[in-house]
Protein backbone atom coordinates (compact mmCIF):
# COMPACT_ATOMS: atom_id res chain seq x y z
CA UNK A 1 0.00 0.00 0.00
CA UNK A 2 1.40 3.33 -0.83
CA UNK A 3 0.79 6.46 1.50
CA UNK A 4 -2.79 7.85 0.48
CA UNK A 5 -4.08 5.39 -1.34
CA UNK A 6 -6.30 1.79 -0.09
CA UNK A 7 -5.92 -1.28 -2.15
CA UNK A 8 -7.06 -3.99 -2.96
CA UNK A 9 -10.46 -1.43 -2.16
CA UNK A 10 -13.17 0.95 -4.14
CA UNK A 11 -14.00 4.33 -2.97
CA UNK A 12 -17.26 5.74 -4.31
CA UNK A 13 -18.24 9.45 -4.14
CA UNK A 14 -21.97 9.36 -3.84
CA UNK A 15 -24.22 12.38 -3.89
CA UNK A 16 -25.82 12.17 -0.82
CA UNK A 17 -26.11 10.35 2.48
CA UNK A 18 -29.23 8.28 1.04
CA UNK A 19 -26.63 6.89 -1.72
CA UNK A 20 -23.77 6.19 0.45
CA UNK A 21 -25.85 3.41 2.58
CA UNK A 22 -27.63 1.95 -0.53
CA UNK A 23 -24.12 1.83 -2.33
CA UNK A 24 -23.01 0.18 0.95
CA UNK A 25 -25.93 -1.98 0.77
CA UNK A 26 -25.17 -3.03 -2.39
CA UNK A 27 -21.45 -3.84 -1.95
CA UNK A 28 -22.27 -5.96 1.01
CA UNK A 29 -24.98 -7.78 -0.56
CA UNK A 30 -22.39 -8.77 -3.83
CA UNK A 31 -20.20 -9.67 -0.69
CA UNK A 32 -17.45 -7.11 -0.32
CA UNK A 33 -16.69 -5.84 3.05
CA UNK A 34 -18.38 -2.51 3.09
CA UNK A 35 -18.07 0.88 5.23
CA UNK A 36 -19.28 4.49 5.19
CA UNK A 37 -19.77 7.30 7.63
CA UNK A 38 -22.24 10.05 8.61
CA UNK A 39 -23.70 12.32 11.61
CA UNK A 40 -26.36 14.24 12.46
CA UNK A 41 -28.61 15.76 9.34
CA UNK A 42 -26.53 12.96 7.34
CA UNK A 43 -27.73 9.72 9.58
CA UNK A 44 -31.43 11.21 9.29
CA UNK A 45 -31.37 11.46 5.65
CA UNK A 46 -30.13 7.57 4.79
CA UNK A 47 -32.94 6.22 7.66
CA UNK A 48 -34.67 4.27 5.22
CA UNK A 49 -31.30 2.54 3.96
CA UNK A 50 -29.88 2.35 7.58
CA UNK A 51 -33.35 -0.09 8.74
CA UNK A 52 -32.71 -1.61 5.25
CA UNK A 53 -29.42 -2.67 5.96
CA UNK A 54 -30.51 -4.31 9.41
CA UNK A 55 -33.19 -5.70 8.18
CA UNK A 56 -31.34 -7.29 5.61
CA UNK A 57 -28.79 -8.49 7.70
CA UNK A 58 -25.54 -7.00 6.26
CA UNK A 59 -22.68 -6.71 8.11
CA UNK A 60 -21.81 -3.21 7.22
CA UNK A 61 -19.90 -0.79 9.58
CA UNK A 62 -20.77 2.70 9.96
CA UNK A 63 -19.20 5.74 12.04
CA UNK A 64 -21.53 8.12 13.42
CA UNK A 65 -19.72 11.60 14.57
CA UNK A 66 -22.32 12.27 16.91
CA UNK A 67 -23.65 15.84 16.21
CA UNK A 68 -27.24 17.43 17.62
CA UNK A 69 -29.96 17.52 15.18
CA UNK A 70 -31.93 20.68 13.80
CA UNK A 71 -34.08 22.53 14.21
CA UNK A 72 -32.13 24.84 15.35
CA UNK A 73 -29.46 24.13 12.81
CA UNK A 74 -26.34 23.81 15.47
CA UNK A 75 -23.12 21.65 14.18
CA UNK A 76 -21.69 20.89 17.47
CA UNK A 77 -21.44 17.65 19.44
CA UNK A 78 -24.28 15.78 21.37
CA UNK A 79 -25.90 11.85 21.08
CA UNK A 80 -28.81 12.48 19.25
CA UNK A 81 -28.59 11.69 16.14
CA UNK A 82 -27.69 8.00 17.01
CA UNK A 83 -29.97 7.59 19.51
CA UNK A 84 -32.72 8.29 17.13
CA UNK A 85 -31.21 5.54 15.34
CA UNK A 86 -31.80 2.87 18.46
CA UNK A 87 -34.20 0.56 17.37
CA UNK A 88 -33.23 0.37 13.60
CA UNK A 89 -31.52 -3.13 14.69
CA UNK A 90 -27.87 -1.67 14.30
CA UNK A 91 -25.32 -2.54 16.70
CA UNK A 92 -24.22 0.87 18.47
CA UNK A 93 -20.45 1.18 20.47
CA UNK A 94 -19.78 4.37 21.52
CA UNK A 95 -15.62 5.50 21.70
CA UNK A 96 -14.79 7.26 24.94
CA UNK A 97 -11.23 8.30 22.96
CA UNK A 98 -9.52 8.14 19.46
CA UNK A 99 -7.50 5.45 20.64
CA UNK A 100 -10.89 3.51 21.66
CA UNK A 101 -12.35 4.51 17.99
CA UNK A 102 -9.83 2.83 16.20
CA UNK A 103 -9.47 -0.14 18.73
CA UNK A 104 -13.64 -0.42 18.41
CA UNK A 105 -13.73 -0.44 14.67
CA UNK A 106 -11.62 -3.39 14.18
CA UNK A 107 -13.45 -5.28 16.60
CA UNK A 108 -16.97 -3.95 14.78
CA UNK A 109 -15.95 -5.39 11.46
CA UNK A 110 -15.31 -9.00 13.19
CA UNK A 111 -18.47 -8.37 14.92
CA UNK A 112 -20.51 -7.78 12.19
CA UNK A 113 -19.11 -10.92 9.91
CA UNK A 114 -19.46 -13.24 12.30
CA UNK A 115 -23.08 -12.67 12.97
CA UNK A 116 -23.96 -10.92 9.86
CA UNK A 117 -25.71 -7.48 11.11
CA UNK A 118 -24.57 -4.05 10.72
CA UNK A 119 -22.59 -2.08 13.47
CA UNK A 120 -22.35 1.77 14.36
CA UNK A 121 -19.19 3.25 16.03
CA UNK A 122 -20.01 6.52 17.48
CA UNK A 123 -17.68 8.63 18.42
CA UNK A 124 -18.12 12.17 19.95
CA UNK A 125 -17.95 15.08 17.30
CA UNK A 126 -15.38 18.14 17.31
CA UNK A 127 -14.46 16.44 20.80
CA UNK A 128 -13.15 13.08 18.95
CA UNK A 129 -13.06 13.44 15.34
CA UNK A 130 -11.78 16.90 15.08
CA UNK A 131 -9.09 16.31 17.85
CA UNK A 132 -5.40 15.69 17.06
CA UNK A 133 -4.09 13.47 19.55
CA UNK A 134 -1.13 10.66 19.13
CA UNK A 135 -2.63 6.94 18.77
CA UNK A 136 -1.33 3.86 18.67
CA UNK A 137 -1.80 2.25 15.03
CA UNK A 138 -1.56 -1.89 14.87
CA UNK A 139 0.38 -3.11 11.69
CA UNK A 140 -1.73 -4.07 9.28
CA UNK A 141 -0.46 -8.02 9.45
CA UNK A 142 -1.89 -8.26 13.01
CA UNK A 143 -5.34 -6.81 12.33
CA UNK A 144 -5.45 -9.12 9.53
CA UNK A 145 -4.60 -12.18 12.04
CA UNK A 146 -7.15 -10.52 14.06
CA UNK A 147 -9.89 -9.96 11.90
CA UNK A 148 -10.43 -12.77 9.31
CA UNK A 149 -11.58 -12.68 5.22
CA UNK A 150 -14.45 -11.70 4.82
CA UNK A 151 -17.00 -15.01 4.22
CA UNK A 152 -20.26 -13.43 3.46
CA UNK A 153 -23.06 -15.33 4.64
CA UNK A 154 -25.64 -14.07 1.88
CA UNK A 155 -23.83 -13.06 -1.39
CA UNK A 156 -26.01 -11.70 -4.94
CA UNK A 157 -24.28 -14.61 -7.88
CA UNK A 158 -25.84 -14.71 -11.18
CA UNK A 159 -24.57 -18.16 -10.94
CA UNK A 160 -26.88 -19.09 -7.51
CA UNK A 161 -29.32 -16.52 -8.74
CA UNK A 162 -31.75 -15.86 -4.80
CA UNK A 163 -33.54 -12.36 -4.07
CA UNK A 164 -32.66 -10.51 -1.30
CA UNK A 165 -34.94 -7.67 0.17
CA UNK A 166 -38.44 -9.66 -0.73
CA UNK A 167 -41.88 -8.48 0.46
CA UNK A 168 -42.51 -10.51 3.51
CA UNK A 169 -46.04 -10.27 4.78
CA UNK A 170 -47.66 -11.11 8.48
CA UNK A 171 -47.05 -14.65 7.59
CA UNK A 172 -43.48 -14.20 8.34
CA UNK A 173 -42.37 -10.41 8.80
CA UNK A 174 -42.55 -10.97 13.06
CA UNK A 175 -40.31 -14.21 12.73
CA UNK A 176 -37.32 -12.04 10.59
CA UNK A 177 -37.80 -9.78 13.41
CA UNK A 178 -37.06 -12.40 15.99
CA UNK A 179 -34.14 -13.13 14.53
CA UNK A 180 -32.44 -9.42 14.60
CA UNK A 181 -32.87 -9.65 18.20
CA UNK A 182 -31.42 -12.96 18.51
CA UNK A 183 -28.63 -11.86 16.68
CA UNK A 184 -28.11 -8.73 19.22
CA UNK A 185 -28.54 -11.03 22.67
CA UNK A 186 -25.80 -13.33 20.64
CA UNK A 187 -23.24 -9.97 20.63
CA UNK A 188 -23.70 -9.90 24.33
CA UNK A 189 -21.64 -12.80 24.77
CA UNK A 190 -19.47 -12.15 21.72
CA UNK A 191 -18.53 -8.48 22.32
CA UNK A 192 -16.77 -9.12 25.54
CA UNK A 193 -15.14 -11.99 24.04
CA UNK A 194 -13.74 -9.84 21.06
CA UNK A 195 -12.46 -7.52 23.51
CA UNK A 196 -10.25 -9.83 24.80
CA UNK A 197 -9.30 -11.55 22.15
CA UNK A 198 -8.01 -7.76 21.17
CA UNK A 199 -6.64 -7.41 24.18
CA UNK A 200 -4.70 -10.46 24.15
CA UNK A 201 -3.46 -9.90 20.62
CA UNK A 202 -3.02 -5.67 20.95
CA UNK A 203 -2.40 -5.00 24.32
CA UNK A 204 -4.73 -3.06 25.35
CA UNK A 205 -8.15 -2.78 26.73
CA UNK A 206 -10.79 -1.66 24.74
CA UNK A 207 -13.97 -2.51 24.11
CA UNK A 208 -16.64 -4.43 26.12
CA UNK A 209 -19.66 -4.03 27.02
CA UNK A 210 -19.19 -1.41 30.40
CA UNK A 211 -16.25 -0.57 31.87
CA UNK A 212 -16.53 0.20 35.98
CA UNK A 213 -14.57 2.99 37.16
CA UNK A 214 -14.31 3.50 41.11
CA UNK A 215 -17.58 1.68 41.61
CA UNK A 216 -16.38 -1.35 43.95
CA UNK A 217 -17.63 0.42 46.93
CA UNK A 218 -19.09 3.81 45.79
CA UNK A 219 -22.87 4.99 47.05
CA UNK A 220 -23.39 7.17 44.30
CA UNK A 221 -22.40 5.68 40.15
CA UNK A 222 -22.73 7.92 37.38
CA UNK A 223 -23.98 6.44 33.98
CA UNK A 224 -22.58 8.07 31.02
CA UNK A 225 -21.51 7.14 27.34
CA UNK A 226 -18.28 8.72 24.88
CA UNK A 227 -15.68 11.35 25.53
CA UNK A 228 -17.35 12.97 28.59
CA UNK A 229 -16.20 10.18 30.76
CA UNK A 230 -12.74 11.52 31.14
CA UNK A 231 -14.52 14.49 32.52
CA UNK A 232 -16.37 12.74 34.83
CA UNK A 233 -13.40 10.18 36.36
CA UNK A 234 -11.61 13.23 37.25
CA UNK A 235 -14.46 14.80 38.95
CA UNK A 236 -14.94 11.34 40.16
CA UNK A 237 -11.14 11.52 41.47
CA UNK A 238 -11.39 14.69 42.59
CA UNK A 239 -14.18 13.93 45.42
CA UNK A 240 -12.85 10.31 45.97
CA UNK A 241 -9.68 12.58 47.98
CA UNK A 242 -11.97 14.15 49.84
CA UNK A 243 -13.94 10.87 51.07
CA UNK A 244 -17.04 11.06 49.14
CA UNK A 245 -17.97 7.35 48.05
CA UNK A 246 -18.38 8.01 44.10
CA UNK A 247 -17.53 6.24 40.86
CA UNK A 248 -18.23 5.89 37.17
CA UNK A 249 -20.12 3.41 34.65
CA UNK A 250 -19.07 4.07 31.04
CA UNK A 251 -21.14 2.18 28.71
CA UNK A 252 -19.48 1.03 25.12
CA UNK A 253 -22.63 -0.98 24.09
CA UNK A 254 -25.60 0.79 23.74
CA UNK A 255 -27.34 -1.78 21.63
CA UNK A 256 -27.72 -3.97 22.67
CA UNK A 257 -28.36 -2.93 26.06
CA UNK A 258 -26.23 -5.13 28.61
CA UNK A 259 -29.14 -5.37 31.40
CA UNK A 260 -26.54 -8.21 33.39
CA UNK A 261 -23.87 -6.52 33.22
CA UNK A 262 -25.23 -2.72 34.51
CA UNK A 263 -27.25 -4.19 37.01
CA UNK A 264 -24.54 -6.42 38.38
CA UNK A 265 -22.26 -3.04 38.51
CA UNK A 266 -24.79 -0.43 39.67
CA UNK A 267 -27.05 -3.03 42.75
CA UNK A 268 -24.88 -1.66 45.62
CA UNK A 269 -25.28 1.91 45.08
CA UNK A 270 -27.40 3.91 46.85
CA UNK A 271 -27.70 6.75 43.81
CA UNK A 272 -27.47 6.74 40.06
CA UNK A 273 -27.08 9.48 37.99
CA UNK A 274 -27.24 8.64 34.21
CA UNK A 275 -25.55 11.94 32.32
CA UNK A 276 -27.39 12.10 28.78
CA UNK A 277 -25.88 13.62 25.74
CA UNK A 278 -30.22 13.62 23.98
CA UNK A 279 -33.26 14.80 25.23
CA UNK A 280 -36.69 12.41 24.39
CA UNK A 281 -38.90 15.32 24.29
CA UNK A 282 -41.81 14.95 26.03
CA UNK A 283 -40.33 12.23 28.64
CA UNK A 284 -36.90 12.91 29.52
CA UNK A 285 -33.91 10.40 29.54
CA UNK A 286 -33.18 7.90 26.32
CA UNK A 287 -30.74 6.07 28.44
CA UNK A 288 -31.96 5.93 31.92
CA UNK A 289 -35.00 4.08 30.52
CA UNK A 290 -32.39 1.15 29.92
CA UNK A 291 -30.84 1.70 33.38
CA UNK A 292 -34.29 1.81 35.41
CA UNK A 293 -35.22 -1.24 33.13
CA UNK A 294 -31.82 -2.98 34.42
CA UNK A 295 -32.37 -1.67 38.08
CA UNK A 296 -36.21 -3.02 38.10
CA UNK A 297 -36.79 -3.72 41.28
CA UNK A 298 -33.64 -2.42 43.24
CA UNK A 299 -33.99 0.29 45.61
CA UNK A 300 -31.81 2.84 44.17
CA UNK A 301 -33.22 6.47 43.94
CA UNK A 302 -32.03 7.44 40.59
CA UNK A 303 -31.80 10.81 38.52
CA UNK A 304 -31.03 12.11 34.48
CA UNK A 305 -29.40 15.20 33.78
CA UNK A 306 -29.65 15.78 30.54
CA UNK A 307 -25.96 17.72 29.73
CA UNK A 308 -24.12 19.09 26.71
CA UNK A 309 -27.03 19.43 24.18
CA UNK A 310 -25.72 21.01 20.56
CA UNK A 311 -21.96 20.95 22.30
CA UNK A 312 -22.73 23.18 25.40
CA UNK A 313 -19.34 22.33 27.55
CA UNK A 314 -19.45 19.68 30.29
CA UNK A 315 -17.27 21.24 33.02
CA UNK A 316 -15.42 19.33 35.94
CA UNK A 317 -16.30 22.10 38.21
CA UNK A 318 -20.41 21.64 37.37
CA UNK A 319 -20.05 17.90 37.23
CA UNK A 320 -18.48 18.29 41.02
CA UNK A 321 -21.35 20.70 42.04
CA UNK A 322 -24.12 18.22 40.24
CA UNK A 323 -22.28 14.60 42.02
CA UNK A 324 -22.02 16.29 45.01
CA UNK A 325 -25.85 17.17 45.17
CA UNK A 326 -26.61 13.52 43.69
CA UNK A 327 -24.18 11.90 46.87
CA UNK A 328 -26.86 14.10 49.22
CA UNK A 329 -29.77 12.86 47.74
CA UNK A 330 -30.90 16.63 46.55
CA UNK A 331 -31.24 15.81 43.20
CA UNK A 332 -34.22 15.98 41.18
CA UNK A 333 -35.42 13.30 38.52
CA UNK A 334 -34.61 15.48 35.66
CA UNK A 335 -32.81 17.76 35.52
CA UNK A 336 -30.59 20.18 32.56
CA UNK A 337 -26.78 20.90 33.52
CA UNK A 338 -25.71 24.58 33.32
CA UNK A 339 -29.42 25.62 31.99
CA UNK A 340 -29.80 29.24 31.70
CA UNK A 341 -33.38 28.94 33.27
CA UNK A 342 -33.79 32.53 33.23
CA UNK A 343 -33.80 32.70 29.08
CA UNK A 344 -36.63 30.30 29.55
CA UNK A 345 -38.51 31.74 31.92
CA UNK A 346 -38.19 35.15 29.53
CA UNK A 347 -39.48 33.40 26.58
CA UNK A 348 -42.79 31.76 28.17
CA UNK A 349 -43.46 35.09 29.55
CA UNK A 350 -43.04 36.38 25.61
CA UNK A 351 -45.48 33.66 24.39
CA UNK A 352 -47.81 34.28 27.40
CA UNK A 353 -47.82 38.15 26.12
CA UNK A 354 -48.31 38.19 22.67
CA UNK A 355 -50.06 35.71 20.11
CA UNK A 356 -47.01 36.20 17.41
CA UNK A 357 -43.94 36.06 19.99
CA UNK A 358 -41.89 34.48 17.19
CA UNK A 359 -39.71 31.51 16.86
CA UNK A 360 -38.18 30.70 19.99
CA UNK A 361 -34.33 30.05 18.88
CA UNK A 362 -34.03 33.53 17.24
CA UNK A 363 -36.30 35.39 20.27
CA UNK A 364 -33.30 33.48 23.04
CA UNK A 365 -30.41 34.58 20.70
CA UNK A 366 -31.80 37.92 21.18
CA UNK A 367 -31.80 37.81 24.89
CA UNK A 368 -28.33 36.58 24.61
CA UNK A 369 -27.17 39.29 22.71
CA UNK A 370 -25.66 36.62 19.89
CA UNK A 371 -27.55 38.27 16.86
CA UNK A 372 -28.45 41.99 16.57
CA UNK A 373 -31.82 42.99 17.46
CA UNK A 374 -35.18 44.03 15.66
CA UNK A 375 -34.89 47.75 14.67
CA UNK A 376 -37.36 50.13 16.18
Amino acid sequence: MKLGELSPCEFVNVESEFAAMSVAIGASAAGARAYTATASQGLLFMVEAVYNAAGLGLPIVMTVANRAIGAPINIWNDHSDAMSQRDSGWIQLYAETNQEALDLHIQAFRLAEELSTPVMVCMDGFILTHAYEEVEMPAQADVDAFLPAFEPRQVLDPDEPVTIGAMVGPEAFTEVKILQHYKQMLALDRIPEIAADFQRAFGRDSGGLVRPYRTEDAETIVVALGSVLGTIEEAVDELREEGVRIGALALTSFRPFPLDAVRAALEHATNVVVLEKALAVGIGGIVTSNVRLALSGLPIHGSTVIAGLGGRPITQRSLRDLFLRAHAGELESLSFLDADWGLVERELQRMSQMQRSGPHAENILRDVGAVAHKAV
